[in-house]
């Protein structure tokens, strides 16, 4: 059984930024690669970055491109989301989440193991 928790939410202003954390837990851990999502209210929760759980791949939205960047430690199991010039529509909850098969990392419904989810509102 693996648990990821997410920590690092908070109110900004637009034009700052937030460090977002995901710690996984489990027996073993060695997922094909981390995510993380975000839904908006009212909307569909869609894909934000993800990253290949070996090696240097890593994947962007087009919206959050220039702004965000995705890392990961792995001796702590723990993914980041370095999320810089925040706009008021990057206000969501945020959601990582975990693949343990090989494929598409954006894929929302190929991923295994979800986080309960940390809020971020970016005030203007």
């Amino acid at each position: 059984q693996v648990q990821l928790v997410e920590s690092g939410g908070g109110l900004v202003q637009a034009g700052g930024s937030l460090r977002l954390s995901c710690a996984a837990s489990g027996r073993t851990f060695s997922p094909y690669g981390m995510g993380w999502f975000r839904q908006a209210p009212g909307k569909e929760r869609e894909f934000v970055s993800a990253i290949r759980w070996t090696g240097d791949a890593t994947y962007l939205a087009g919206s959050v491109k220039g702004r965000f960047t995705i890392s990961r430690d792995n001796a702590k199991n723990t993914v980041y989301l370095q999320m810089n010039s925040l706009k008021p529509e990057d206000t969501a909850v945020y959601y990582c989440a975990a693949r343990t098969s090989a494929g598409s990392l954006s894929l929302r419904a190929s991923y295994d193991y979800w986080g309960q989810g940390t809020q971020v509102t970016v005030s203007s």
